[in-house]
């Protein structure tokens, strides 16, 4: 069973508690304002959405974390990787993506979760590639996607539901680069 930890999260399965509030974060239109076409969720839907995560990562290896507090134990969303079978054309391919209750906003808890998903994406699973797919005017997730390192790739319209999206993505040797220890100082005299 993979649980990640960061210095303010825990990153775990899901469990059947996680239902409840999850679906309220799902029941907030201000949360679901950027996904899909805008509708809120109920708890049956939220259920089947988590069983279909669940069942991701049996198939996969891979799939969306429970987002939990570490300090509290509250559960804030959700994290991890899916393959984004909503967007045809950039198949084949595996999404970072993050929902958190608006409770959880502006506290760097969505970058810090991401960032823990795409270190294992990479470092654990050996992906070579992850993308991010937003719609086009969600600021605060492009903030994000652009703290993970990723770059822009296209600018598109998904099929369901015809909104503008933005799809970003990040390489393995892009994100090894980015890790590797900077050197300060001047570079190195050249062998004579």
């Amino acid at each position: 069973m993979v649980t990640l930890t960061t210095s303010r999260l825990v990153l775990r399965r899901w469990r059947e508690e996680d239902v409840a509030p999850m679906a309220a974060v799902h029941a907030d239109p201000e949360v679901m304002r950027w996904i899909r076409d805008g509708g809120v969720r109920d708890e049956r839907q939220t259920r089947d959405g988590i069983r279909a995560w669940e069942s991701e990562w049996e198939s996969r290896g891979f799939g969306l974390f429970a987002v939990e507090i570490r300090a509290t134990g509250e559960l804030a969303g959700f994290t991890g990787l899916s393959v984004p079978s909503f967007l045809p054309e950039v198949m084949p391919a595996v999404e970072v993506g993050w929902r958190l209750g608006r409770s959880h906003w502006g506290q760097g808890l969505a970058t810090e979760a991401a960032r823990a998903a795409v270190r294992f994406g990479f470092e654990e699973r050996g992906l070579r590639r992850i993308v991010s797919i937003t719609q086009v005017g969600n600021v605060a997730s492009e903030r994000v996607i652009v703290k993970l390192g990723m770059l822009p790739v296209r600018e598109t319209v998904a099929p369901a539901g015809g909104r503008r999206v933005r799809v970003y993505a990040l390489t393995s040797d892009r994100y090894a680069a980015d890790r590797a220890p900077r050197r300060s100082g001047p570079p190195p005299a050249p062998d004579r």
